[in-house]
C-alpha cells in the first residue's frame, strides 16, 4: 500500500510539472473559482461569504483567459501570467478588500471582518489609553475587564504587542475611517514585505509568480488579506526571512524572523529552525547572528509588557491559545484533534504537548540524520509538522494549513535553486 501511495504521488507530481505554467495557471484558478463559490454558498462567515461572491468571478474569468493562451509563444508567457496575477490581485483582493472595508464602515455590527481586525485595533487603543493590550485577563474563576456587549473571547489579546501596530492608524484617528482598518494596513504590509522578498529571491520567474499567487492571488491569500487574517504579513515576513536566510544576509533574517516572532507564536518555528540552517558566505553556521537579533527584538517588544503585567500577559498569549482560560475559542475547526476534545475534555490538554514531544523527537531525528540540514530541508520539515501540528491541536483554524502549503512550496523553490555565491559578503 505505501509502495503505491508512494508511485502515485510521484506520477502526479511528474504529470502536475509536465504542464505549461499556463496550464497549470489555469487549473489553479479554476480551482479557486470552486473554492470561491462554494465558501459563498455555505460559509456562515458574513466576511467570508461576500469575499466568495466577490472573488469567484476573477477567479473563472482568469482561468478561462489562462486556458485559452496556453498556446502563446513562450516569449510572452511571463508577461500573460504577470497580467493574470495583477488581475486576480485586483478582482480577489483590493476589490473585496475596498467593499468589506466600507461595509463595516457603514454597518460595523455586522460581521464585514474577521474577529482578529476589531482585537487588534482594540489592543492598539489599549496601548494609547493604558499603556498595555492586554486589559482582559481570566482569573479566579471570572474575567477582569472583559469587554461588554462583545463574546468573551474578543476581549483576549492572544499576540505578542508588537501586532497591535496594524491597529495603531485606527488608535489614532478620532473618526472611522475606511483607510484606518487595519485590513488596509496588513495588506499594504504583507504586498510591500513579499514584494521585496520576490524581488530578492534566487528562482526562475516561473517559480516566483507561483510563489506570488499562494501568498496573495489565490484564496490562501486572497482570502485572509480581504477578510482580516493577520497571518499575512507573518508569512510575508517569513518569506523574507528565507530569501535573507538563502542569500545568506543573516542581519536581514535576524530582522525579519524577529520581528515576525515579536507578533506571533507563529513565526517562532521558523525563527528557531533558521539557527538551524544559517550560515555565512564561507559556509560556516551562522547562528548566533541571527539568535541575537531575534532574540534582542523580541526581548525588548515583549519584556516590557509581560514583567509589567505577568499574570495578564500569560492568560492571553498563553492560556487562552491553549484552551486554559475556561473560554471557547472561535478557532475550533472540526479537526481530529478538536473532535477528540469534544469526545473527552482532557485530551485537549495533551495534544498539543504530545504533538510538540513527539514532533520535536522526530525533527530531531531527521536533523541528525541529514545534518547538515539545508533550508529546502528544514521548510519541508516545518510544512509536515506544522500539518501535523494543526490536525492535532484541539482549538485550530483550518485556515492555519496556509502556513504548510507555502513552506512547501517554497522547499520545492529552494530545492532547485543553486547555493548563493560569495558576491553577497557585503549583505550578510
Amino acid at each position: 500500500m505505501s509502495e503505491w501511495l508512494t508511485r502515485r504521488r510521484v506520477e502526479t507530481r511528474q504529470r502536475w510539472t509536465s504542464l505549461s505554467a499556463l496550464s497549470s495557471d489555469a487549473i489553479l484558478y479554476a480551482l479557486a473559482a470552486l473554492f470561491s463559490l462554494g465558501l459563498g454558498m455555505y460559509s456562515t462567515a458574513n466576511a467570508q461569504w461576500h469575499w466568495g461572491f466577490l472573488s469567484v468571478g476573477p477567479y473563472a474569468l482568469a482561468a478561462v483567459l489562462a486556458a485559452s493562451s496556453v498556446k502563446v509563444s513562450v516569449r510572452y508567457q511571463t508577461r500573460v501570467r504577470v497580467g493574470l496575477l495583477s488581475l486576480v490581485v485586483v478582482g480577489a483582493v483590493f476589490v473585496p478588500l475596498a467593499m468589506e472595508v466600507h461595509w463595516r464602515t457603514e454597518q460595523p455590527t455586522r460581521g464585514f471582518a474577521q474577529p482578529e481586525v476589531p482585537v487588534i485595533e482594540r489592543a492598539a487603543s489599549d496601548i494609547v489609553k493604558y499603556g498595555s493590550p492586554y486589559e482582559s485577563y481570566w482569573r479566579n474563576g471570572r474575567m477582569v475587564n472583559a469587554v461588554p456587549h462583545l463574546p468573551t473571547y474578543e476581549s483576549f489579546f492572544p499576540y505578542f504587542p508588537l501586532m497591535s501596530v496594524f491597529g495603531i492608524p485606527h488608535a489614532e484617528t478620532s473618526t472611522s475611517s475606511p483607510l484606518s482598518d487595519a485590513r488596509v494596513v496588513m495588506t499594504m504590509m504583507t504586498l510591500l514585505t513579499g514584494g521585496v522578498a520576490l524581488f530578492m529571491l534566487r528562482a526562475t520567474r516561473r517559480q516566483k509568480i507561483r510563489v506570488a499567487q499562494f501568498l496573495v492571488a489565490l484564496p490562501t491569500g486572497a482570502l485572509f488579506l480581504s477578510t482580516g487574517g493577520d497571518d499575512m504579513p507573518i508569512l510575508a515576513l517569513s518569506l523574507l526571512g528565507v530569501v535573507a536566510l538563502q542569500r545568506r544576509a543573516n542581519n536581514m533574517a535576524g530582522v525579519t524572523l524577529g520581528i515576525a516572532a515579536a507578533m506571533k507564536l507563529t513565526a517562532w518555528p521558523l525563527a528557531l529552525g533558521a539557527l538551524l540552517v544559517a550560515r555565512d558566505v564561507q559556509g560556516h553556521s551562522a547562528w548566533r547572528r541571527v539568535a541575537l537579533w531575534v532574540v534582542s527584538i523580541v526581548g525588548v517588544t515583549v519584556a516590557p509588557f509581560a514583567l509589567s503585567s505577568p499574570f495578564a500577559f500569560l492568560s492571553n498569549v498563553v492560556a487562552f491559545p491553549l484552551g486554559l482560560a475556561h473560554v471557547a475559542s472561535p478557532a475550533a475547526s472540526p479537526l481530529p484533534g478538536h473532535l477528540l476534545t469534544d469526545l473527552w475534555a482532557p485530551v485537549g490538554h495533551l495534544l498539543t504537548p504530545l504533538t510538540l514531544l513527539v514532533g520535536g523527537y522526530v525533527a530531531a531525528r531527521y536533523t541528525r540524520r541529514q545534518w547538515p540540514l539545508n533550508l529546502s530541508q528544514l521548510l519541508a520539515m516545518m510544512a509536515a509538522f506544522s500539518t501535523v501540528l494543526i490536525c492535532a491541536a484541539s482549538a485550530t483554524r483550518v485556515g492555519y494549513v496556509i502556513y504548510p502549503l507555502n513552506f512547501a512550496l517554497w522547499s520545492q523553490v529552494l530545492a532547485e535553486v543553486r547555493e548563493p555565491a560569495r558576491e553577497l559578503a557585503g549583505v550578510s
